[in-house]
C-alpha cells in the first residue's frame, strides 16, 4: 500500500519503520530538514521537507492516490487540516492524531464529521484503554471501546443460577441498545444466534453503552464482586480517560493530580472519581492517601522516570497490581525487575490501531476479537449502490457468522433492529467469523463486489 505519514517525531518515525518493515511503500513529511534527512536515512523510505498543512508539500508526498494519509504531527490543528486535505485530494483513508480531548468530544462540535476525516485517534486514549484491558481482567476479559467511543464491548463470564442460563437469546428481553456478539465455551468462539443459549461458565460478549451493560450484567451474573480500589497518578489525558471508563459500580478510583487547577477540571468533569491534590512522587502523599491498600495503582503522569519511581513506592507500600505508561523502549528490560507487572506504550498502541487500517475497499478497521479465536470486528463503510441498502436488515442476505453490532450514521450511533435499513454513508460495526469476511463485506460495497 502507498502510505504517506505526516510528521517524523517520535510517534511518525516509529509508525514509519513499522509499516516499511510490513513491505509498504511509505513517504514520510517533516517541516524540520534534519528529522527528514533522519528518516530517508534510517530508513527505506522517501522523505519530503514542509508543512503538513501546505498542499503543495501534501502533492509533492504524492497524496493524490495515497491508500492511507497519517497525520501525527505534534499540532492538533495541523493533523486534522493535512487529514482533510488528503481526504479532498484523493486518498482513499485519513487518519488524525488529536490530543485535545475537546477534538473528539460529539457534545461541542463534530470535527470528524466536519473535516471528512476517518478517524482521528488519541495516544492518550487509546493508552488509557489498553490500561484498563488490563485491569477489568477477569470480571471483564476483554473490553474494547468502538463506534467512536460512544459503545463499549465487554466480555462476562456466566454465573450459575442467573436468569439467562439454558433461555434461548431471543427470550431474554435485553434492552433494545445491547446486544450479545459472541459465546465462547470449551475454548470455542463462535457468534451468538437467537437460538442460541448460554451455561455456566460461557464468555459473553456485550455490545452497549456502559450504562446499559452495568443494567443487564445481573442475568448473567450473580451479585457484583466488592468494589476494586484503583489509585491513578496523573491526571493528564491518559489518567483522565482511564478514569472515566473505570469509575462506575465495580471500581472506586482516586486519582491524584499536583496541579491544581487541573484537579478542578477534573472533578467537574469525573462524577463518581475521587481527586486530590497531591503529589504521587512524594511518598508521604501515597502514604496519605493509603496506596498500600489500593487493588491497583496505574501511574501515567506523562514522564516515564516519574511513573516508574511512583511505581516502585507504591510496590513498597502494598499495593497489590502495579502498571504504567513508559514511552522510552529502552526502559522496556528494566520495569520488570523493578516490580511493574505491566507497562503500556503509546508508540506501541498506536502502531497496533493504524495497522487496523491497512485494508482495501469499503472496510475501514479489521480488528481481532481475540487472538487466534477466529472472530473479527470490522468496520465497513456502507457505499451507493450496495446490496445492503436494498432491504431492511431482517431481509438482507448475510452470513450467520456476521453479526451486526452498531451503526454510525453522520454523529449518531445506534445498535440496530431487524426493521432498520441501512443507507449509503453509514458506517457499520459487525463482528464476523474470519470465513465469511469476504461474503458480508461484498453486501457493503458497489454492485456487492
Amino acid at each position: 500500500m502507498r502510505i504517506v505519514v505526516l510528521g517524523a517525531g517520535t510517534v511518525g518515525s516509529s509508525i514509519a519503520n513499522r509499516l516499511c518493515r510490513e513491505g509498504h511503500s511509505v513517504t514520510v513529511v517533516d517541516k524540520d530538514a534534519t528529522h527528514a534527512r533522519r528518516v530517508y536515512d534510517e530508513m527505506d523510505v522517501r522523505s519530503v521537507t514542509g508543512s503538513a498543512a501546505n498542499s503543495s508539500v501534501l502533492f509533492q508526498a504524492g497524496m493524490l492516490g495515497a491508500d492511507l494519509c497519517l497525520a501525527v504531527t505534534g499540532s492538533d490543528e495541523v493533523n486534522m487540516i493535512a487529514a482533510s486535505m488528503a481526504k479532498a485530494m484523493g486518498a482513499r483513508r485519513a487518519i488524525a492524531r488529536v490530543y485535545a480531548s475537546v477534538f473528539r468530544d460529539l457534545s461541542t462540535f463534530d470535527y470528524q464529521r466536519h473535516f471528512q476525516i476517518d478517524r482521528m485517534l488519541s495516544l492518550e486514549h487509546l493508552s488509557a484503554m489498553e490500561l484498563a484491558r488490563e485491569i477489568r481482567h477477569p470480571g471483564a476479559v476483554a473490553v474494547e471501546s468502538f463506534a467512536r467511543g460512544e459503545l463499549e464491548m465487554q466480555e462476562l463470564i456466566i454465573s450459575e443460577g442467573t436468569a439467562a442460563v439454558e433461555v434461548p437469546l431471543r427470550d431474554l428481553k435485553l434492552p433494545c441498545g445491547v446486544r450479545i456478539g459472541s459465546i465462547s465455551r470449551g475454548g470455542e468462539l463462535k457468534i451468538a444466534r437467537a437460538e442460541d443459549r448460554v451455561a455456566p461458565g460461557d464468555r459473553i460478549t456485550l455490545i452497549g453503552t456502559r450504562e446499559d451493560i452495568d443494567e443487564v450484567r445481573g442475568k448473567f451474573q450473580k451479585s457484583p464482586r466488592p468494589k476494586q480500589g484503583v489509585v491513578i497518578a496523573g491526571g493528564g489525558e491518559t489518567g483522565y480517560h482511564l478514569a472515566r471508563v473505570l469509575e462506575g459500580r465495580r471500581f472506586a478510583v482516586l486519582l491524584m493530580e499536583v496541579d491544581r487547577q487541573r484537579c478542578e477540571f477534573l472533578a467537574a468533569h469525573l462524577k463518581q472519581t475521587t481527586v486530590v491534590n497531591a503529589d504521587a512522587q512524594r511518598r508521604a502523599s501515597l502514604e496519605e492517601e493509603r496506596v498500600g491498600s489500593a487493588d491497583v495503582f496505574v501511574a501515567c503522569t506523562g514522564e516515564d522516570e516519574d511513573n516508574i519511581m511512583s511505581c516502585v513506592e507504591a510496590r513498597e507500600l502494598g499495593a497489590r497490581t502495579i502498571m504504567c505508561v513508559v514511552g522510552r523502549p529502552d526502559y522496556a528490560n528494566v520495569v520488570g525487575k523493578l516490580g511493574i507487572d505491566h507497562t503500556v506504550s503509546p508508540r506501541k498502541v498506536i502502531a497496533k490501531e493504524v495497522m487496523s487500517f491497512l485494508n482495501t475497499g469499503a472496510v475501514i478497521s479489521r480488528t481481532p476479537l481475540a487472538a487466534d479465536e477466529g472472530i473479527e470486528i470490522l468496520e465497513i463503510e456502507v457505499v451507493d449502490g450496495a446490496p445492503a441498502t436494498e432491504h431492511v436488515l431482517a431481509g438482507l442476505d448475510l452470513p450467520p457468522q456476521c453479526l451486526i453490532g452498531a451503526v454510525i450514521r453522520e454523529n449518531y450511533v445506534m445498535v440496530p433492529g431487524a426493521d432498520d435499513r441501512f443507507t449509503a454513508g453509514d458506517t457499520v460495526v459487525a463482528l464476523v467469523e474470519t470465513s465469511a469476511v469476504e461474503q458480508t463485506v461484498k453486501m457493503f460495497s458497489s454492485n456487492g463486489g
